[in-house]
């Protein structure tokens, strides 16, 4: 990651920490203004977001216990509820945003979930072994890191033999209002960072990393579970 993208993406994700509550309200399709973002720029309506929530995590299996990587984490709106079933996993939740950690540690304590672990880090450099997770969770995150190479790499890297990467990600080409959306809005404030995959691109990056890839589309967003 440049010095300068560097500077960028922190004082966008800074911006965020700061409005958690507007943020969130969007993730979970909870307020007003989050539903009508969702539908204007996002093209979700009700049921899809819920089909995009659950293809999100599909990949998450039940009674999971092994070790686990999020990254990003951001506040944990999404993520924090699902570990609620997850006793006996042991999970980090890493983020590079300082402010987005603070409000995940923050909905951790508030739901009791002494467990888990926050980190701060970069994913294109994470401070983890080869071979240490078993799964590694990412919710909307490739589409905003700086060095996406590098990100790919770096979350196969920490994988086990057999471990599991799942979540989500923007693709472009799919709704040309989210497009020009993210393009106008979420590139320019640094919130994502160009250049995005399409669905197409996306398939043949993780076939050439995993043995094994399912990929759905739901809207502007492909949901994914690979196998190394």
């Amino acid at each position: 990651m440049s010095v300068q993208r560097d500077a960028v993406v922190r004082k966008a994700y800074r911006r965020v920490g700061i409005r958690a509550s507007r943020y969130d309200g969007m993730m979970t399709n909870s307020s007003f203004l989050g539903r009508m973002a969702l539908r204007l720029f996002w093209g979700l309506s009700e049921a899809n977001y819920h089909k995009y929530i659950t293809q999100a995590f599909r990949g998450i299996p039940a009674g999971f216990d092994g070790k686990m990587l999020e990254v990003p984490v951001g506040t944990g709106a999404l993520s924090l509820p699902v570990y609620r079933d997850l006793p006996g996993a042991d999970i980090t939740c890493l983020d590079f945003s300082e402010e987005m950690l603070s409000k995940a540690r923050e909905r951790a304590a508030a739901m009791n979930l002494f467990r888990l672990k926050f980190l701060a880090g970069d994913v294109g450099r994470l401070p983890f072994a080869d071979n240490t997770f078993d799964l590694v969770l990412s919710i909307n995150g490739f589409h905003a890191f700086p060095d996406k190479p590098a990100a790919f790499r770096e979350t196969r890297r920490v994988l086990k033999k057999n471990g599991i990467l799942t979540g989500c990600v923007y693709i472009s080409g799919q709704n040309a209002v989210t497009d020009w959306f993210v393009k106008t809005f979420c590139s320019y404030r640094g919130y994502f960072t160009p250049p995005f995959d399409t669905l197409d691109s996306l398939q043949d990056k993780l076939r050439l990393l995993y043995q094994e890839v399912q990929v759905t589309n739901i809207g502007s967003f492909a949901c994914f579970t690979c196998q190394r």
